[in-house]
């Protein structure tokens, strides 16, 4: 790679680190597992910079490797840990309501099927159009509609049986 193209790619690389690495952890609910998803997401872009870069939209076209990264990691069991409630060295501390009702709702997230919460994710947090969203899937619109409504109707069962919810936290 020349050095202006590394230099372009840092850069590119600097200003959206964080944002890959919140939609990362929104797939897939684990810090590590995000950040190493990040970490293939950027190795396939540097190997495919000049490509990458050529593409009507960069940022479409990152979301996209993430989320292929994310559902390839999916599917191979034999190399995911398995994570714990439970820390080794003794209880979590007491972190107050804003984070219990992040984690209810991420639990509520992390309910749906693999395909339906990328969908959300990529429609309601990366603010994506039904089309961009079906783009970096590789469904049609119609899927990403029906897996979207699905998703959020299977999200309403689901939280009115969280009392946090029902008495009202999350207007």
């Amino acid at each position: 790679m020349k050095r202006a193209d590394e230099d372009e790619y840092r850069q590119f690389v600097t200003a959206r680190l964080e944002q890959l690495r919140r939609t990362a952890y929104l797939l897939c609910r684990d810090w590590h597992t995000a950040d190493d998803l990040v970490s293939i997401t950027l190795g396939k872009l540097y190997r495919g910079w000049r490509r990458v870069r050529a593409a009507e939209n960069v940022d479409a076209y990152v979301r996209r490797v993430l989320t292929h990264a994310w559902l390839d990691e999916r599917r191979r069991p034999w190399r995911r840990e398995r994570s714990t409630d439970e820390i080794p060295d003794g209880p979590a501390p007491d972190t107050g309501p804003s984070l219990a009702d992040r984690e209810l709702l991420l639990d509520l997230l992390g309910r749906l099927p693999e395909r339906r919460r990328a969908v959300l994710v990529l429609r309601f947090y990366c603010d994506l159009s039904v089309e961009e969203t079906a783009e970096i899937l590789g469904v049609t619109t119609g899927t990403v509609k029906s897996q979207a409504a699905r998703a959020l109707e299977t999200l309403r069962v689901l939280a009115a049986d969280q009392p946090a919810l029902q008495a009202g936290r999350f207007a």
